[in-house]
């Protein structure tokens, strides 16, 4: 069984497959229309030199997600 970890908690390189949101409102319906939907593929491919945001690629697109709201996103590694 996978463990099911935060999207914040994979490494640049690292993929994972989303398992479920727990954002509402206007932030949940952005991520959906990112496509971070259950079952999607993301990749990450780097922090800034901060630490935050982080980039992503998703549905072929590198999309750049704040760390808060990166913990509301529940992953497991692919």
């Amino acid at each position: 069984m996978n463990q099911h970890l935060c999207l914040n908690d994979i490494a640049p390189g690292q993929h994972a497959v989303v398992s479920a949101l727990c954002s509402t409102g206007s932030m949940r319906r952005r991520l959906l229309d990112i496509g971070l939907v259950e079952n999607a593929q993301v990749e990450c491919l780097g922090r800034s030199p901060g630490g935050d945001p982080s980039a992503f690629l998703i549905r072929g697109a590198v999309i750049a997600i704040r760390s808060e709201d990166c913990a509301d996103i529940l992953v497991h590694r692919s």
